[in-house]
């Protein structure tokens, strides 16, 4: 029965050998289905699955060829995911994780790993495949073009088509088709750039460095045979082109060339409103459940997706799990706001942050969005 099932990321992750099939399919001219999905992250697949375990019809499209590729870091927290993905996804694991100040250098240990690293692609094809198992249809190259009356507009390669639905998800990340549907506006966002490098590290390092990314950070990630070396901040905070300079600058400062052209963009929105509208809900990004802090999307995705799916099934799920995850992102709204009211204390403020990491007063864990 559904109310037996247990909410966390264990019920998603377990390990598996099986991959995803990304044949193409085709649609037909019109769809029908109980479920539409328009996204196919973490947060979607997450959703799709629970609600096709259950027994619901649930057809999933993402407008990209394929699943899983984004601007992503690949890091994964220990309270958050770390624990229950296979071992085969994990490309490096971290006890240690390096901080940078301008006068500090921290190192905050625990006995497990705090994070680990993991190939966005892979987890979403690894994701994708157990959703197929569960009975989910997934309809790559699709692309979301119009909602209207219980029906999606598509293009699907040169052919517009249309599906139509009884309860619609919008796991369609920052710039969302669904959000702007609901006419919900994007106010409070940051902007993530990545590169991946062929570089070998060991140490998995993040540097509050004011001076170049306000009240963001950059970091490097080491992964199995490359890194991901980038930098985060609200768009209040800097503009993305002087995000970009500053990000070379300081790669320089580490021994490492980052190619202006290899950099890649990603906007993540934490203007959260709401998950449930009547019978279109949204997921993840989509819904704004990013940690502004931080950039942290993967978990906030894969917890709404299946709380999402919870309520769908049974209207009166109480959802506690996103109402405590919804309190933390407030708590990082707060140091944002902080920050911005006293932007030349930041440096001061980020050293006393640090501080407290050395000193065990403050917990790594209260900078992530998991419980």
């Amino acid at each position: 029965m559904f109310l037996t099932l247990k909410l966390s990321p264990s019920s998603l992750i377990a390990t598996s050998n099986t991959l995803f099939d990304n044949n193409f399919m085709a649609l037909t001219q019109e769809e029908q289905t109980d479920i539409l999905i328009i996204g196919g992250g973490p947060g979607g697949l997450a959703c799709a699955r629970m609600l096709a375990e259950n027994g619901k019809q649930v057809l999933l499209i993402e407008r990209k060829p394929a699943i899983g590729p984004k601007v992503c870091a690949g890091g994964i927290t220990w309270s958050g995911l770390l624990q229950h993905v296979p071992d085969t996804l994990i490309e490096k694991s971290f006890p240690v994780q390096h901080i940078y100040t301008r006068q500090q250098h921290v190192l905050v240990a625990e006995k497990q790993p705090v994070v680990a690293t993991v190939n966005r692609e892979k987890t979403g094809q690894w994701m994708a495949a157990k959703a197929q198992e569960a009975g989910v249809k997934i309809f790559t190259d699709t692309h979301a073009l119009k909602i209207k009356n219980r029906q999606v507009v598509v293009r699907q390669g040169t052919e517009i088509k249309n599906i139509e639905y009884k309860q619609l998800v919008g796991a369609d990340g920052a710039n969302s088709l669904v959000r702007r549907y609901l006419n919900l506006k994007n106010t409070l966002s940051g902007v993530g750039l990545n590169c991946i490098l062929p570089i070998q590290r060991d140490n998995m390092e993040w540097h509050l460095l004011p001076h170049l990314f306000h009240y963001g950070y950059a970091w490097i990630f080491p992964h199995k045979e490359n890194i991901s070396i980038g930098a985060y901040a609200p768009k209040t905070a800097i503009s993305t082109k002087q995000l970009k300079q500053n990000l070379i600058i300081w790669a320089r400062s580490r021994g490492i060339t980052v190619p202006a052209d290899q950099i890649r963009a990603g906007i993540v929105n934490f203007d959260y409103q709401g998950y449930a509208f009547g019978n279109s809900w949204l997921v993840g990004e989509a819904a704004g459940l990013a940690s502004g802090l931080t950039g942290e999307g993967i978990y906030p995705a894969i917890v709404s997706g299946q709380v999402v799916a919870q309520k769908i099934l049974d209207p009166n799920y109480p959802a506690h799990e996103l109402a405590r995850m919804v309190k933390k992102q407030q708590r990082h709204h707060k140091i944002i706001h902080y920050a911005q009211r006293a932007p030349a204390l930041c440096s001061l403020l980020m050293n006393l942050l640090v501080l407290l990491l050395r000193v065990k007063i403050l917990d790594f864990r209260m900078l992530e969005m998991a419980d």
